[in-house]
């Protein structure tokens, strides 16, 4: 389960920059493209923060839908999962979104 991996280095950049205050929320963008379950995150999350300055913080997860382009064609198109296929036959695609994996913000007390 590699959401625990992603948990724990969340969690090292949080801590590296919030020092000693205490966070009160955290969101993040998990893409649909990104191989990473929300869900396990989530629970992934509350188990390394638990004891440090973020334990309790609210996790804030959105997932952002894929979206590719042809090179073959240019149709712009979404995806739903990471089978590169667009409608005209070609796979020659480039990934525009849902691949994301990144902290958004934090909130801390002052």
């Amino acid at each position: 389960m590699h959401e625990l991996a992603i948990a724990e280095d969340v969690l090292g950049s949080i801590t590296a920059r919030t020092a000693e205050r205490k966070v009160h929320a955290v969101r993040l963008e998990v893409g649909k493209l990104s191989g990473v379950s929300a869900d396990s995150l989530r629970f992934c999350f509350e188990l390394v923060a638990a004891g440090t300055g973020v334990d309790g913080a609210v996790l804030d997860i959105s997932e952002p839908a894929g979206r590719a382009r042809c090179l073959a064609c240019a149709e712009e198109f979404a995806l739903d999962d990471l089978i590169l296929l667009c409608g005209c036959g070609s796979s020659d695609v480039r990934i525009l979104a849902g691949d994301e994996l990144r902290i958004v913000s934090v909130e801390v007390s002052r």
